[in-house]
């Protein structure tokens, strides 16, 4: 596979292109850092996205809490509005 580019490599650039155990070896250690770099970045972006999701989930609650909250309060108003219609019509009538 490598004499197969190195091949290509020599055709295309007029150059050859040699495979040593130390260029090797290098390849390797650069194809790990490049993995582990990418690991990282994957690992950020699960925190950032599990982050995200879990403030959600709290706002969620949080909209709930003020919904329920909006309709108790909703019933108290429509009572206090139905009383002071009442209220009104009693002084008008006066």
């Amino acid at each position: 596979c490598v004499n197969k580019y190195s091949d290509q490599f020599n055709s295309r650039a007029g150059r050859f292109a040699y495979t040593t155990p130390k260029s090797f070896l290098e390849f390797i250690n650069l194809y790990e850092s490049r993995l582990q770099q990418r690991v990282d970045r994957l690992q950020d972006q699960e925190q950032r996205l599990t982050a995200g999701l879990e403030k959600l989930r709290l706002t969620q609650l949080q909209v709930t809490g003020l919904e329920e909250e909006l309709r108790e309060k909703a019933v108290v108003v429509a009572e206090k509005a139905e009383k002071a219609d009442v209220f009104a019509a009693q002084v008008g009538a006066e």
